[in-house]
């Protein structure tokens, strides 16, 4: 377990340096965001989503869906890492006529479940999904990975009722919990807090987590489905820019670019010069 542990850690590290890449290469914005939910993809690509690389139309796959979609970069590198969709595509990432938006479009790339980033919508179409396996009897699990920010959207507590009225226990939420948003603190901005006895009064089963602590990242995902009753969702406390010293905890990486020295530096800290 410490070996894999290990080698997880090392996939952040550099899906993280080439995403620090990637937002100077095109001009993007949105990479603290991007940086914080990290290693909770890693985890869900190399541990825990049942679904083969090589289909990623499979029926029966497990459902992946980023509705802070803002982060799409984060996405399109783990995709790529874990060869799903080609990893020479991530250059040309808010390039013209590129396959790489900023946020995750529709055009049907593998691993791109739903066009995201409208802020709210991600659970939805995730809880639709997971009715859909069950009429049909499929298996699979459905995992939709919200900001702590996008919890400010009604639509998104609609879901949350559903959810559980339905029994559908093989649905997980993960909130990105930064702590930011684009303006400002979340606390803030809309009184999130005590957000996970939220999410238990509309009936989920709640987890808190340290979202970048790999080993715990794979327990609790283990977890998912052990209610027959209850969804899950799981609080996943990180932190913004996480990974490069001079972003982490700094709201300016909600929009700023990196520069050519920002970059070098960034990658020597992670550790792939």
């Amino acid at each position: 377990m410490k070996n894999k542990i290990f080698q997880l850690e090392e996939k952040s590290r550099q899906i993280r340096a080439k995403l620090v890449e990637m937002s100077h290469a095109g001009s993007a914005a949105h990479l603290g965001s991007a940086l914080s939910c990290v290693d909770i993809l890693v985890v869900l690509y190399w541990s825990i989503l049942q679904i083969n690389s090589n289909d990623m139309a499979d029926p029966d796959r497990d459902r992946f869906i980023l509705s802070k979609g803002h982060a799409a970069s984060a996405l399109y590198a783990s995709l790529a890492f874990k060869n799903i969709i080609p990893k020479d595509l991530l250059e040309t990432y808010c390039r013209k006529d590129s396959l790489l938006d900023e946020h995750p479009g529709p055009r049907n790339l593998p691993g791109i479940e739903a066009a995201t980033g409208s802020l709210g919508h991600g659970l939805s179409i995730g809880l639709g999904m997971a009715l859909a396996g069950r009429i049909k009897q499929k298996q699979y699990a459905v995992y939709t990975l919200l900001s702590d920010g996008e919890c400010n959207e009604g639509s998104v507590w609609e879901a949350a009722m559903f959810a559980p009225a339905k029994a559908l226990n093989r649905v997980c939420t993960i909130i990105d919990f930064n702590k930011w948003q684009a303006t400002g603190r979340s606390f803030d901005i809309m009184r999130l807090q005590p957000l996970s006895d939220k999410w238990k009064a509309f009936g989920w089963q709640v987890k808190e987590v340290d979202g970048h602590d790999i080993g715990k990242l794979i327990q609790v995902f283990s977890t998912i489905g052990n209610d027959p009753e209850k969804p899950t969702a799981i609080i996943a406390h990180t932190v913004k820019g996480k990974g490069v010293s001079f972003m982490e905890d700094d709201n300016n990486w909600h929009y700023r670019i990196p520069t050519p020295n920002e970059v070098l530096a960034a990658k020597k800290e992670l550790g792939v010069l």
